[in-house]
């Protein structure tokens, strides 16, 4: 017994069609597309979906996020990146999460994600100071009973927050240095054992949705050992292994300050440029990054949403695809961007490059919006051999949308519409590995209503919790906030930001 969905229109996002809107019928059986064409017929045990008025797309991609923020949805405002962190990642005080809140939290964050049409997503998975076994099990059996595909990682930071940021250190008292050196932190081999641990006990559940993938934090919070290393063991195992990179221009400073070059540079020079790379951001990458990134076929996932949430800059999309870097798109995480909602990516990823360059020429177009979102997403997550496409012989990761609303109302080009107009309310149907995952707007796998009022039950101590951490990682905003000013007065290479910068340099 099989899945036929008859005459439909499918935006394919193959190398045949593309994003252009073709009616065809579709047969799933198991976990994959079995046949795609014109006048399919049902076999006997079929169920039916009658697509006259439905729109397919592959599964959305979401190519970086993290799960960890969802407790911390709507928490904070205008907060640049560099002081965010001290919030939603507290660095002073007990942030430890127990296994049982982190799958509450992760089966939230996949129920939403799965409303929202995103079938995969790259999850970052941090935990302060480091991440325990229990609590990374936890993500994966969460995931798996929700039915969502992901990859999960080991998330690590092995450097004291201190030297993670230039300046910083002249600009606290040295009792505080000295206390922010003194926390504990995970060793190069006990991150990399535990990550060979991962790769062979939960690499692959789910009959392969659920993937590890390493996560050295950045190339500025890492030993130049521990990036090798999990460079290394992702390319062993045909995973991914994600790093943030040049996020903020704080960041780009770093580079020159510590490492005599860009950050892009330094990863290049240590062998952590490869296929299997993703770089989280990389906002403010040089010219010649962008060519080191490319000749790698290192991938970048792009966050607009929250990049403007956090007042991080502009990445240079245009320059990218120029230069054939493989661009993905991610929400970030919901206290950077409040929402799993790759839609609202994908319209903000479509605009704001628009008002980047007065050549219209080179604004964004739909179908490399939508790419990023499904094939590139997939090639970013190295899984683009089983999903991202609709073709014969890969995984039934679907979104079905119903046309019957205001969103496609006229029907006039479904994929403009679909990158414009349309925010995941008309989402009817989605699949992942041919399993209905959700049907009339609904999750089916799990019980939303009885995992929302665990959390409401929860919530005031939680509340309590976070409150009790602000309190105690507010004695580093001044710091933190002069490193920041005098970072963003530094002159550098490129400008990432919308304004003259000429109005804040020294």
């Amino acid at each position: 017994m099989g899945i036929l969905i008859e005459d439909a229109h499918v935006l394919t996002m193959d190398g045949i069609s593309g994003s252009t809107p073709v009616v065809r019928s579709i047969r799933i059986e198991g976990d994959r597309i079995a046949e795609i064409g014109a006048g399919l017929t049902p076999a006997d045990g079929d169920t039916v979906i009658d697509g006259c008025d439905r729109l397919v797309v592959p599964g959305l991609v979401n190519a970086h996020t993290h799960s960890w923020e969802t407790l911390f949805k709507g928490r904070y405002d205008n907060l640049p990146l560099e002081l965010w962190l001290t919030m939603s990642y507290p660095i002073l005080g007990d942030s430890r999460v127990a296994p049982e809140l982190v799958r509450l939290r992760s089966t939230l964050f996949a129920i939403e994600s799965l409303k929202a049409g995103v079938t995969t997503i790259v999850d970052d998975v941090i935990e302060n100071p480091n991440q325990e076994w229990a609590q990374l099990a936890a993500v994966f059996d969460a995931y798996d009973e929700v039915g969502i595909r992901a990859n999960i990682s080991g998330h690590v930071i092995t450097r004291p927050f201190v030297d993670t940021i230039p300046f910083l250190d002249d600009l606290l008292d040295s009792a505080m240095v000295r206390h922010l050196r003194s926390l504990p932190a995970p060793a190069d081999d006990e991150y990399l054992d535990f990550c060979r641990r991962a790769f062979d006990t939960l690499h692959g559940r789910g009959d392969g949705r659920l993937r590890f993938m390493t996560a050295p934090s950045a190339p500025q919070r890492c030993s130049p050992e521990l990036i090798a290393g999990a460079t290394q063991l992702a390319r062993t195992n045909d995973a991914e292994c994600h790093i943030h990179v040049l996020e903020t221009k704080t960041q780009m400073i770093t580079g020159p300050e510590h490492y005599g070059g860009t950050l892009v540079e330094y990863l290049h020079r240590i062998g952590a440029l490869t296929a299997n790379t993703t770089l989280a951001h990389g906002i403010w990458v040089t010219e010649s990054d962008i060519e080191l990134v490319a000749d790698a076929r290192t991938s970048l996932a792009h966050n607009p949403v929250s990049n403007l949430k956090l007042g991080s800059g502009i990445a240079a999309w245009r320059l990218l695809h120029d230069a054939g870097v493989n661009v993905a798109l991610g929400t970030d995480g919901c206290s950077s961007s409040d929402s799993p909602r790759m839609l609202d990516v994908v319209k903000t990823a479509a605009l704001l490059h628009k008002v980047t360059d007065p050549d219209f020429r080179r604004w964004p177009r739909v179908d490399e919006v939508l790419t990023a979102a499904t094939i590139g997403g997939a090639r970013s997550a190295v899984l683009d051999r089983v999903i991202g496409t609709i073709e014969v012989g890969k995984q039934a990761d679907l979104v079905l949308f119903d046309l019957d609303t205001m969103a496609f109302t006229p029907r006039q080009k479904l994929d403009n519409q679909l990158v414009y107009s349309e925010n995941g309310s008309s989402i009817d149907t989605v699949l992942v590995a041919g399993r209905v995952v959700v049907a009339g707007g609904e999750v089916t796998t799990v019980d939303e209503r009885a995992t929302r009022a665990e959390l409401d039950r929860l919530l005031p101590e939680i509340i309590a919790w976070q409150d009790d951490l602000d309190r105690r990682n507010a004695v580093l905003a001044d710091a933190i906030s002069a490193a920041y000013f005098r970072a963003v007065a530094t002159p550098g290479p490129v400008n990432r930001f919308a304004g003259d910068e000429r109005a804040w340099l020294a």
